[in-house]
C-alpha cells in the first residue's frame, strides 16, 4: 500500500500544514505551477515527490520536472499533467495520452477547481486536487490524500488547509 498527497498550484507558497502531510505520504505528487524550488525543495526533505510543471513554472522548474508524467505506482498507472481538461472536454494533447497510455488515474491541476470524477468513457479516475497555494480566485486551499494498495484507489480523503488569503506557517 502507498499513501499520496496530490496538491497543486502552490503557486510558490509552503507552509507547515503542506509539509506536515507531506511527511505523512509514502509519495508526494504535485500537478504542476510550483511556482518556486522553494516549495519542491522543502517537500523533498520530508517525501519523496514527483510533479510536473505548470504554466507559471520557470525554466528552473521546467529544466527539472517534465510536462507530462507517466508511472506505475503499484498496479496503477498515472498520468499526470498541468493542464489536461476534463471528461469529455480534454486537451487534445491528453486525450491522446490518455488513448495512447489508457491510465486508470488522469490528474491534473490548473483550474483550481477540486474535483474528482470518473471518466466513464476511459475507464479512468480524473483528480485534480484543487490549489493549495494563495494566489488565485479560489476561495479555500485543498488538497487530495489517498491510497493505492496493488490495483485500488481508495480511502481518499479531501484536505482543507483554509481561506486562501489565510497564512498558515
Amino acid at each position: 500500500m502507498t499513501r499520496i498527497f496530490l496538491l497543486s498550484d502552490t503557486h510558490s507558497y509552503c507552509d507547515d500544514r503542506i509539509l506536515h502531510y507531506a511527511s505523512e505520504a509514502d509519495q508526494t505528487w504535485h500537478a504542476g505551477d510550483i511556482g518556486s524550488t522553494s516549495v519542491s525543495d522543502a517537500i523533498e526533505k520530508v517525501s519523496s515527490f514527483k510533479a510536473v510543471y505548470g504554466n507559471i513554472d520557470d525554466h528552473l522548474q521546467r529544466s527539472q520536472y517534465p510536462e507530462d508524467l507517466i508511472f506505475q505506482c503499484e498496479n496503477v498507472k498515472v498520468l499526470m499533467t498541468h493542464i489536461a481538461g476534463y471528461p469529455k472536454r480534454y486537451h487534445p494533447r491528453v486525450r491522446s495520452l490518455i488513448e495512447q497510455h489508457q491510465p486508470k488515474l488522469v490528474i491534473c491541476g490548473h483550474s483550481h477547481l477540486l474535483k474528482v470524477m470518473n471518466d466513464k468513457q476511459y475507464g479512468h479516475l480524473h483528480m485534480n486536487p484543487g490549489a493549495a497555494g494563495t494566489h488565485g480566485f479560489h476561495k479555500v486551499r485543498t488538497g487530495l490524500q489517498f491510497e493505492i494498495d496493488n490495483h485500488q484507489i481508495k480511502n481518499l480523503q479531501v484536505i482543507e488547509f483554509g481561506a486562501r488569503g489565510a497564512v498558515n506557517k
